[in-house]
């Protein structure tokens, strides 16, 4: 089946990442990583919104009471997206384990309003495996989870709550796990592979899960995504006009959009829609996400 896919605007992120829909604004966001930006488009009227930040901002999720959460390169800070161009920023807590050419990467809210975020070492030929995975429950930040990553990705959690997902989307990896996961207690455990990428196409980069409990994750470097069955299979495939798309989040009022984010490739073949952000409907229904909860 042919996919109707519609381009946001002539909008290019060199790197679009983090897509979320916030349902109580009716609005999505997303962001340009390497541009300090943060993106808004009302769900409505389709009208686009940016404001700066004073880092780059790698990943968001919305707040409880308004505003976004963000995981950026000195840790994770509250912003709140006003009538001026830049976000006001809000230092929520300092991470150990960030320093010199890391930041943080990939992050979501779980279904009881945890943030999650993990980082990397930003030069990604150097194969530092120096990312690990943080949550924060309003309180505080936890101890690292998962160590030992090289480029923390693909945060999901099954709609029942007793799943994790992660990826590592760096070429030598190529993996996604599934955790067990204690929701009460917001604990991931018995680690073990549930996709390898290095039998299909592309790296694992961001993803999503569906209502029926299946796992998309966008196959950076392959132009499209895969959805995988809670069982770790792979049941469909859809194509993508760009090459390396980045995310992928599940919106609108019937939660039957599907928001792709991307990066600019700099292939010539990639020249019109490397850094695309575009929505198609892939026939099947979403998850609200859940707000952050500080």
């Amino acid at each position: 089946m042919e996919r109707v896919i519609h381009q946001i605007s002539d909008l290019i992120c060199k790197t679009g990442e983090s897509p979320v829909w916030d349902a109580v604004a009716g609005a999505w966001y997303w962001v340009d990583i390497p541009q300090r930006t943060v993106w808004r488009m009302d769900g409505a009227s389709g009208a686009l919104r940016s404001w700066t930040t004073s880092e780059m901002v790698a990943c968001i999720a919305p707040r409880a009471g308004g505003g976004l959460v963000a995981g950026m390169e000195s840790g994770l800070y509250t912003l709140v997206l006003g009538e001026s161009s830049s976000a006001a920023e809000t230092l929520l807590c300092h991470a150990g384990g960030l320093g010199p050419g890391l930041r943080f990467n990939d992050g979501r809210c779980d279904r009881q309003g945890r943030f999650w975020a993990g980082t990397m070492f930003m030069d990604m030929a150097a194969a530092n495996p120096a990312g690990v995975l943080y949550s924060h429950d309003g309180a505080a930040l936890s101890a690292p989870f998962v160590d030992g990553l090289l480029t923390q990705n693909g945060l999901a959690f099954a709609p029942d709550s007793r799943t994790m997902y992660l990826s590592d989307s760096h070429p030598q990896r190529r993996l996604v796990w599934a955790f067990d996961f204690d929701a009460e207690s917001g604990t991931p455990s018995n680690r073990r592979v549930f996709a390898d990428l290095n039998q299909q196409v592309g790296r694992p980069d961001g993803a999503a899960v569906d209502a029926d409990g299946c796992y998309w994750t966008c196959a950076n470097d392959a132009g499209c995504l895969l959805r995988f069955t809670p069982s770790g299979k792979l049941d469909r495939r859809i194509d993508l006009p760009m090459l390396k798309p980045s995310m992928c989040a599940f919106g609108g009022p019937d939660m039957e959009t599907l928001l792709v984010t991307s990066i600019v490739s700099g292939k010539p073949e990639d020249a019109r829609w490397g850094g695309a952000v575009i929505t198609l409907r892939p026939g099947v229904k979403g998850i609200a996400d859940v707000p952050f909860r500080g």
